[in-house]
């Protein structure tokens, strides 16, 4: 999955690096994600393997610096499963659906 036009103006990560950022979030999703749940529109839920916690905190401190409408939350709620929320407004709903439809499919490779 190459196409990025569903990526913001706002988005002040410089084109260029867009498709590297993408295939970070594609290796993190086929390499760690065990679930992708939908609470809500403008919230996913990412289930992950426990040893992928640095690079998703990396990841996603980076992420947070160029979108700044994301908000992530990483943490074990349970005490033992790694969960990553993401939530965004309403007007950026359509860019949370296109990280999830990523997320699906690199799952299901």
């Amino acid at each position: 999955m190459t196409d990025d036009s569903w990526v913001p103006d706002t988005c002040t990560l410089p084109t260029t690096e867009r498709p590297l950022r993408l295939a970070e979030f594609d290796t993190l999703f086929r390499d760690a994600l065990r679930g992708v749940d939908r609470p809500a529109a403008g919230h996913l839920r990412l289930h992950l393997d426990d040893d992928a916690e640095p690079a998703a905190r990396d990841l996603i401190a980076r992420e947070s610096a160029c979108c700044s409408f994301f908000t992530f939350d990483l943490a074990r709620p349970d005490g033992g499963t790694l969960r990553l929320d993401i939530r965004v407004p309403g007007a950026r709903v359509v860019v949370l659906d296109a990280l999830a439809l990523r997320a699906t499919a690199a799952r299901g490779r």
